[in-house]
């Protein structure tokens, strides 16, 4: 995994995949590749404008899709409502909680997958993206007891 990058090093990394600068825009960058977390949109949103009100929602996904297209972030879709943006961008996997809404990585070398299915004609596989949803079992919620009246 990559280490979080300050203000000026954010700077350089747009310059050198050729980002416009804008001051949102670094903004935004800035509060993803310094902390090196998973976070959805409405969470930049609200890191970005703690500081400095530069950024609206639209110009925080227009930014991303920016970032997405460059290669420096992947976005991670843990179910139809829930977005994540991820600047690991090396291979790798997630456990995401459904209880808590945190998400994780699994290292690449930690999951193993067999076989492959036929792919079409010309068609070559891009990449294979693994969540994995977890919820605390039984156990943890208290055994049987808990589900009764």
């Amino acid at each position: 995994m990559k280490s979080p990058l300050n203000r000026e090093q954010t700077i350089d990394l747009l310059r050198a995949h050729d980002i416009n600068l804008t001051q949102p825009r670094i903004d935004i960058a800035h509060v993803l590749f310094s902390r090196m977390e998973h976070l959805s949109a409405d969470q930049i949103l609200a890191m970005v404008n703690e500081t400095s009100p530069s950024a609206s929602k639209a110009t925080v996904y227009n930014t991303l899709k920016v970032l997405r297209e460059a290669g420096l972030i992947r976005e991670v879709i843990v179910d139809p409502t829930k977005v994540f943006f991820d600047p690991n961008t090396e291979p790798h996997h997630h456990l995401y909680d459904v209880v808590t809404g945190c998400l994780t990585d699994i290292p690449n070398h930690t999951l193993r997958v067999e076989g492959m299915p036929d792919l079409p004609p010309g068609m070559v596989a891009d990449g294979i993206d693994i969540v994995v949803r977890m919820r605390p079992g039984l156990q943890s919620m208290g055994g049987e007891g808990a589900l009764s009246h």
